[in-house]
């Protein structure tokens, strides 16, 4: 240590006096000589502490931005400001005494432990660097963004000022250019951090579980809960036969429910409204209960208008206060968004519990209005393994209970009240758990194809059986595999919507035509499906499958059954017996791939440039949607929205016009002249036609694609029906880019697809 010493006291003595020379060589060499012994002194107790070194080091960053400043002055200031500052170096290392450096460690400045960590020679010299270095351990958050402040400010200056820079202030900025360079290791650093979420788990690379477990450790937060109710300010009044009510909390919350929805069609339908206020009373005293008899005397007008205010000022929000609800909600993310299933962080889908509200369910549904109550952690069934650390419920309540089931893929789980059926907070689609159900119920599909033609020639022979059981189960299925339909479940009357599948189809929802518009044997569909969606079909079938049907039909009511000896447990039970895992909706997933494939090699033309070949895939994907019934409204917005694209189209049009106008006055330019110029001329003026023309093109093929899928849902079956590999294979095949098919969100769900599948793939 004492050779450390001596090696600084030099350093130190001979700094001085250099700095002595170059600034005070006339005005103050009396003072100098007056002082010289004691100073020298003072330095070498400065040397011992850390803290003084880093008040000079400071003082010089002071210099520095004094001389950003003024950076107009002249030499002269610069030098007067020298001397400020070494005065007041001098009055500080006289003023120093023993006591001080302790006190200045107890306030943080110098820290004993950071100068032990690093007992190397240069230990107690502390360069730029080595001080950054040890902010850095301090604090590693607040070191990403600091520096870079610094390093900016320090080239500026080292710009501006090099004639100004006497040697000792050049030995200052080159340690910071050392800092730069360790900063630069430190952002290729933080951008490493940055990419190392985006390094995907190939989970399709490694061995599946083959004893039926999913997962063999899972750890999670749980589920975040909806918030509490805010009741409404004591001015928005609630008024029962034109006078003013006070509610109690729980009515005045289900109110509310239907006050936000008074200007939907829902809440003028008799059997929302009955609903509503039959659930809605249970929720009140009994005081209001006999005073609040009929909801036509109930107005809620303030409260729908307040409601609309509370949306118009979320809208009005400064761009700071919806930063402020952004960041909070990345933080609930970062917090109950993932989970960590066998050594990986994987995303949760719904970790948010659906807050209370009024039950609208689709169609006509004999349930609509009811009261969806609030989730509670006493109605919440966790599912974690035994070694993770078990998610805590909020203070004060508990969990219903808290399982240890690696056989299932939920985390968390409860009853909701409305029709009793079981909710799951589950995986995000892009999850292992998720791509590995998606990837084996393709392969099942990809297995019918080897044996479609056997079940095919099985259900045909079928159709002439002696037992009728057997014949509807064999025109069930010819069904189900030439249109899709769905097999259709048992359900309870009154309970749900009355929609139906293939084995629950009633003689109403079909008409047989022996002949219609030059075809034979026609039947026609039309029944309420899945989501109350209309199902509307005419098609011709072949004679012996007519034939069954008038049988079937045979002294029955509409309202009876089709297919009476038929139910999907039969089916299915059938369905398993001719090949492993099959169902209806691997027909389904079936039928729609191999019709994307087809469609696909029919329509697309090489010569097409990209935008055409997205029309095609789109048009094909239109051709699965079709046959799977995937159906939607037209957007409100669809009008307005192809107006709009009419216009850019119009504009367009002008826009081309004028370019082959410009064209052809350059050509006729180009004959008169004949010169160089004018060639690059019409050169450029060619170029700019191409490039309208195509733009034209792009926007006519965008109003094309929108008019044909108004009604058509191509993202169901896209997601759900259709082989991702069979998409990928193409976008390949022609360099389509994949981003053109699949949003970020769904190349996040198929990445399994996307890093298996060549443009040779075949489904």
């Amino acid at each position: 240590m004492s050779g450390d010493h001596g090696y600084k006291d030099s350093q130190i003595d001979s700094g001085s006096r250099v700095n002595d020379s170059h600034k005070h060589k006339d005005k103050h060499k009396d003072k100098e000589h007056k002082h010289k012994d004691h100073k020298k002194d003072k330095e070498r107790e400065k040397s011992k502490c850390s803290n003084s070194e880093y008040k000079d080091f400071s003082e010089k960053k002071h210099k520095d931005k004094d001389r950003m400043k003024h950076k107009d002055g002249s030499l002269e200031r610069h030098k007067d400001k020298h001397k400020d500052k070494e005065k007041r170096r001098e009055e500080k290392s006289k003023s120093s005494g023993d006591g001080k450096p302790k006190k200045e460690k107890e306030n943080g400045f110098a820290s004993p432990p950071h100068i032990k960590a690093e007992p190397d020679n240069d230990s107690f010299y502390h360069s730029p660097k080595h001080e950054k270095s040890l902010k850095r351990e301090r604090d590693d958050d607040d070191f990403e963004f600091k520096p870079k402040k610094i390093k900016i400010e320090n080239e500026k200056k080292a710009k501006k000022r090099k004639q100004l820079e006497e040697e000792d202030d050049e030995e200052d900025v080159k340690p910071k250019k050392k800092t730069k360079d360790k900063k630069g290791g430190e952002g290729d650093g933080k951008k490493k951090a940055k990419k190392e979420p985006e390094e995907k788990w190939k989970w399709w690379e490694e061995e599946r579980y083959t004893d039926g477990s999913k997962w063999k450790f899972l750890e999670h937060k749980g589920p975040v809960f909806a918030p509490p109710y805010e009741p409404v300010p004591s001015n928005v009044k609630f008024y029962y036969d034109g006078k003013p009510m006070k509610l109690s909390a729980q009515a005045e919350e289900v109110a509310t429910f239907f006050a936000k929805m008074l200007d939907h069609e829902y809440t003028t339908k008799d059997i929302f409204r009955k609903n509503f206020f039959k659930d809605w009373r249970k929720e009140m005293t009994s005081e209001e209960k006999s005073k609040i008899t009929d909801l036509n005397k109930c107005d809620f007008t303030e409260m729908n208008e307040y409601f609309k205010a509370q949306a118009e000022a979320r809208k009005q929000m400064t761009k700071e206060e919806k930063q402020k609800i952004k960041e909070e909600n990345e933080r609930i993310l970062q917090e109950y968004g993932f989970c960590v299933m066998d050594n990986h962080k994987e995303r949760i889908g719904n970790f948010r519990i659906e807050p209370p509200g009024l039950f609208r369910g689709r169609g006509d549904h004999p349930k609509m209005g009811m009261l969806k109550r609030r989730i509670r952690p006493e109605d919440i069934i966790i599912n974690c393994s035994k070694d993770s650390k078990h998610p805590k419920p909020p203070p004060g309540t508990k969990w219903k209970e808290v399982r240890h089931d690696n056989k299932v893929t939920w985390l968390a789980s409860w009853t909701e009240n409305i029709q009793g059926s079981i909710k799951y907070i589950m995986l995000n689609p892009s999850s292992r758990i998720k791509g590995e159900k998606d990837w084996q119920k393709y392969e099942t599909a990809r297995r019918l194809k080897k044996c479609v033609d056997r079940i095919r020639a099985q259900y045909r022979e079928d159709w002439k059986s002696k037992e009728m059981r057997i014949r509807q189960r064999a025109v069930a299925l010819y069904f189900i595999d030439k249109l899709a339909l769905r097999a259709g479940n048992e359900k309870e009357e009154g309970e749900t919507a009355d929609t139906v599948g293939c084995c629950s189809l009633r003689v109403e929802h079909i008409k047989l035509y022996p002949e219609i518009d030059g075809q034979e044997f026609v039947v026609e569909f039309d029944f309420l499906g899945k989501d109350s969606i209309r199902y509307y079909n005419k098609i011709p079938v072949e004679k012996r499958v007519f034939k069954n049907l008038q049988l079937f039909l045979e002294n029955k009511q509409p309202e009876d059954d089709l297919f009476d000896r038929l139910n999907t447990s039969i089916l299915n039970k059938h369905l398993q017996e001719l090949m492993d895992g099959l169902t209806a909706k691997v027909f389904r997933t079936y039928n729609a791939s191999i019709t994307l494939q087809q469609q696909l090699k029919e329509l697309t033309s090489p010569e097409e440039n990209v935008p055409a070949k997205i029309l095609s895939y789109n048009r094909a994907n239109r051709a699965v949607a079709i046959l799977c019934n995937h159906q939607r409204a037209p957007p409100k917005t669809f009008e307005k929205s192809m107006q709009n694209l009419q216009t850019k189209i119009d504009a367009k049009k002008d826009q081309l016009a004028d370019a082959r106008r410009e064209l052809k006055s350059a050509k006729a330019d180009a004959k008169v002249r004949k010169d160089e110029k004018t060639k690059k001329a019409v050169e450029a003026k060619k170029k700019a036609v191409q490039r309208i023309e195509e733009q034209l093109m792009k926007l006519e093929v965008q109003a094309t694609d929108r008019e044909e899928n108004k009604q058509i849902a191509l993202g169901t079956s896209k997601l759900n029906y259709l082989d991702p590999r069979i998409s990928v294979a193409w976008c390949k095949k022609w360099g389509v880019p994949i981003e053109k098919i699949y949003n970020k969100t769904q190349r996040e769900k198929f990445a399994w697809a996307i890093d298996m599948a060549d443009e040779d793939f075949e489904f």
